[in-house]
């Protein structure tokens, strides 16, 4: 069994990567990490489900362990992905896809050059202004705060490997299966495929 990639999504508020990878996520080779945090849970949450709940000496002793992946401080509280749950599905076969954000992906990029990045654009800056509009959810002076973000990461997109521009979902989710395709197909990815045709001579 081939041993599964690594998947590491970005992009701004809005963009549509929840949904993206909702869709993509109904193919079962692929596995989405769950983030580790110490924050208290809050009602309804499940640890492994939303996040896996640490307290904070547990999260230090795995950042000194070098269990980790990536984490960063938030709001007094620290966030993260465990070590050990993706390269357990790697080791399955699973493709692990992490959605984090641009500070986080670099991380990764550090530890695991080999893994795929993936950024999800917006078709333009006034679509992702719409969207967020459309949310009812937010003030405009958050709205404007968010768009200011959304350009400073957009801006950090040239550091990954592909851009897909969510404009009509399907589509984006045909281009983000023909990338994991294409990447299965690369001779880096294919040993056990070679391997296998030339024992069966």
């Amino acid at each position: 069994m081939s041993r599964g990639m690594l998947i590491v999504v970005s992009g701004p508020s809005g963009c549509g990567k929840g949904t993206i990878l909702a869709e993509v996520l109904k193919d079962d080779k692929f596995f989405y990490s769950i983030s580790a945090t110490t924050r208290a849970p809050r009602p309804g949450e499940v640890d492994g489900v939303n996040y896996f709940f640490l307290t904070k000496d547990k999260f230090e002793s795995l950042i000194k362990e070098d269990g980790m992946l990536e984490y960063a401080p938030y709001c007094e509280n620290y966030y993260g992905t465990l070590r050990k749950p993706v390269e357990d599905m790697l080791e399955k076969g699973k493709h692990v896809i992490l959605e984090i954000e641009v500070q986080g992906a670099m991380k990764i990029k550090d530890k695991c050059p080999e893994a795929i990045f993936l950024f999800i654009l917006p078709p333009s800056l006034k679509e992702l202004r719409r969207r967020l509009n459309k949310r009812g959810t937010e003030a405009e002076d958050v709205i404007e705060k968010r768009l200011n973000e959304a350009a400073g990461e957009i801006s950090q997109a040239y550091k990954y490997d592909y851009a897909v521009i969510n404009g009509d979902l399907d589509a984006a989710v045909e281009d983000i299966k023909a990338i994991i395709r294409a990447e299965e197909l690369r001779v880096k990815n294919s040993k056990n495929n070679i391997d296998e045709v030339l024992e069966n001579a």
